[in-house]
């Protein structure tokens, strides 16, 4: 369907460096990631990629492939008019050639991500990153398409695609998902998730709907230490939140994108008076390139490298196999 939607919209699918993309877990728990989506004009799906040494996001979309796809940060796009885009669709996991996948990510990231070649780990570390370079594809195709063409998320969106009503009333005429309970137990705490509201006013929080996709928005939070529970400062209108497990990722990069640092947060999306708030259980540290000098910037990740060469090895015997 992206052949017909407004130009506007494509050129975002086109340009934007970053898309913050939501996959449901075996669990029933929405996980939300900033990726980098690669799109050429009327296309029938968006694609974005995870290295094979970290293949969650493909594995969680391989068992539902129910995703979404938001379009929230336009950092290093060139657009400026603040629109804001929601995918949901169905998505398809190619892994069946490597190598094949390998090459096209490195001609797709060389145009989009010109930086990229001077942000590479030093020559002497790159026999240690075969588990990024290996690429596995996701391919969503998009079943329907909300729209904010100034970024506002109190009015209600622009929609595209089947079942729109349905989204907007929060009911659906196809069989209801059954919906998880809280995942509750201890909460989650420290330094990082103090950034929230901070150094990151807005968050992107990713729930999941009655119809079993996924859903997500940036919105403004802020903390409320007392009672340890993260605050949503609005309601997106036409995206009926609903108490659950949820998600709330922030991230940020530079315009070239020779960094990007990024925090997750997982829990209970709860009532909170008359807004809402996440209730965190988890905080989960992502693959990140501080703001830091060359070195600074992969220390971090070289303490992960060992365990991501680890799981390329496994999936790549479990593919010969």
């Amino acid at each position: 369907m992206t052949a017909t939607l407004p130009q506007e919209v494509r050129d975002v699918f086109e340009r934007f460096v970053t898309c913050e993309y939501t996959t449901i877990d075996a669990r029933q728990q929405p996980i939300v990631w900033p990726v980098t989506p690669y799109y050429s004009s009327g296309a029938p799906t968006l694609d974005t990629t995870t290295g094979l040494g970290y293949p969650k996001k493909a594995n969680d979309a391989r068992r539902n492939p129910h995703v979404a796809l938001l379009f929230s940060d336009p950092t290093g796009s060139g657009i400026q008019s603040g629109i804001q885009v929601l995918v949901q669709g169905m998505a398809e996991v190619d892994d069946r050639d490597l190598k094949a996948n390998r090459e096209r990510y490195q001609r797709e990231s060389a145009v989009k991500l010109p930086r990229g070649r001077a942000v590479m780990p030093p020559r002497v570390l790159r026999g240690m990153f075969g588990w990024y370079v290996n690429r596995v594809y996701i391919k969503v195709r998009p079943e329907r398409v909300f729209v904010w063409p100034d970024g506002d998320l109190a009015k209600q969106p622009e929609c595209h695609g089947t079942h729109i009503e349905e989204v907007r009333s929060g009911r659906s005429e196809e069989p209801l998902e059954a919906r998880e309970p809280p995942t509750g137990g201890a909460l989650a705490w420290d330094a990082g998730i103090e950034q929230l509201g901070r150094r990151y006013p807005t968050a992107v929080l990713a729930w999941v709907a009655p119809d079993g996709f996924p859903l997500a928005a940036r919105l403004p939070v802020s903390l409320d230490a007392d009672a340890r529970r993260i605050s949503l400062g609005a309601e997106p209108a036409g995206l009926p939140l609903a108490e659950g497990r949820a998600c709330v990722t922030a991230h940020g990069h530079d315009p070239d994108f020779s960094w990007r640092e990024n925090l997750q947060v997982r829990g209970d999306l709860v009532r909170a008076g008359t807004g809402w708030a996440l209730v965190p259980h988890k905080l989960v540290g992502g693959l990140e390139l501080p703001n830091e000098g060359i070195l600074g910037r992969y220390r971090g990740t070289l303490g992960k490298a060992i365990r991501f060469q680890r799981t390329a090895r496994r999936e790549l015997r479990k593919r010969k196999a």
